[in-house]
């Protein structure tokens, strides 16, 4: 948290949104973009996230900290930073935070839309929908690492069924994200020249049978159809609606998902030795300077999407990455790909391993509340 701050405060001050609204902002690249609105466009921001805190018993989850370390930072400043702990999925959220824009923030300039989730419960039907990590075509089988032994093991996915391809795009497409928008502007909460963006992947080609040709990318699509039907719900805004394509990053996904846990380590450490390694933080500053705020879109594609994963894909990249992860084995791992240091990165992600924490020091869980 506090070396993504000092990255953005570093950084010239953006000409970007006042209002800023993120759901699913507590890790990530919702927690990115929260900070990179507060920080880099002195915006003030709303978080929706699902996440608990602790009590005497045990901790809490990861991003409750996350959020509570984010507003404790801003305390002493004049923006606002406001969260929501709950279903972002619900009605009942979506009428929480049209209150605190409503009592506190007039109207909203942006809604980033970063959301990954297992289930939905639909606000209409209460119906509960599980999204699932399959391919379509055929059975997946690949190399996959497990970090906890440092060793790889053959893996499978078997091929999803329709009802299972219709769940996923249930809670991973683009509903949820066209009900938030329709619902904030019919409160009549969004400001001239509005903007919403959702974040996407797409990967490379040998990862397509589980993500843009599977489960997963069928809600992607969804996702990408739904942008088009919000830009025309904005234009009486003069808004936008978009998709931004991002780079592969550690996440819970990366270490569970067949070949996801090899190719994200691998990918890491090629990047990392040509010195183009992004974080959360470096991707969504480049969303905000280079393409949403910019004069011009520098990273878009001819479909109208924005492509942050251009470094990830150049060629001489992947050339590498499939290089390796096709001669690699358990034997010679360490040879090709910077385990401890990927290891390290995950462990950072969730808040361990940080250099400026005392971990034999007792702490009060209470306090944090």
């Amino acid at each position: 948290m506090e070396s993504q701050i000092n990255y953005i405060k570093n950084k010239p001050t953006l000409k970007g949104p006042k209002n800023v609204l993120v759901i699913g902002s507590s890790s990530g690249y919702g927690l990115a973009s929260c900070i990179v609105s507060a920080y880099g466009c002195g915006a003030n921001t709303i978080g929706v996230s699902y996440d608990n805190p602790g009590d005497v018993n045990k901790v809490g989850t990861v991003g409750w900290y996350n959020i509570k370390a984010f507003q404790n930072s801003l305390k002493d400043s004049h923006i606002k930073s406001f969260n929501i702990f709950g279903d972002a999925f619900s009605y009942e959220v979506k009428k929480e935070v049209a209150q605190i824009v409503k009592n506190n923030l007039g109207k909203l300039d942006l809604v980033i839309y970063s959301i990954a989730s297992k289930k939905r419960i639909d606000p209409e039907t209460k119906q509960v929908y599980s999204s699932a990590i399959k391919p379509i075509n055929e059975r997946f089988v690949f190399k996959t690492l497990d970090i906890n032994l440092k060793r790889l093991y053959e893996s499978s996915l078997d091929v999803a069924n329709e009802e299972e391809i219709f769940q996923t795009k249930k809670v991973m497409g683009g509903e949820d994200w066209y009900l938030w928008i329709k619902f904030l502007d019919d409160k009549k909460l969004l400001n001239n020249n509005f903007k919403t963006v959702a974040f996407s992947y797409i990967g490379p080609v040998f990862t397509y049978p589980i993500y843009r040709n599977g489960t997963l990318g069928e809600a992607k699509k969804d996702l990408e159809k739904t942008a088009k039907s919000l830009k025309s719900m904005l234009k009486k805004y003069k808004g936008d609606a978009l998709i931004s394509i991002n780079k592969a990053l550690i996440t819970k996904a990366s270490v569970v998902i067949p070949s996801m846990s090899l190719y994200v380590s691998t990918l890491y450490t090629i990047m990392k030795r040509k010195g183009i390694h992004e974080e959360c933080i470096h991707q969504v500053y480049r969303l905000f300077k280079d393409n949403i705020y910019a004069k011009n879109f520098k990273n878009m594609d001819e479909e109208g999407r924005i492509r942050l994963d251009d470094l990830e894909l150049k060629d001489d990249v992947q050339k590498e990455v499939t290089d390796i992860i096709y001669k690699v084995d358990s034997d010679n791992i360490t040879k090709y790909i910077d385990l401890d240091g990927f290891i390290n990165d995950f462990l950072k992600f969730y808040g361990f391993n940080q250099d400026n924490v005392d971990y034999n020091k007792e702490i009060n869980l209470i306090d944090w509340k």
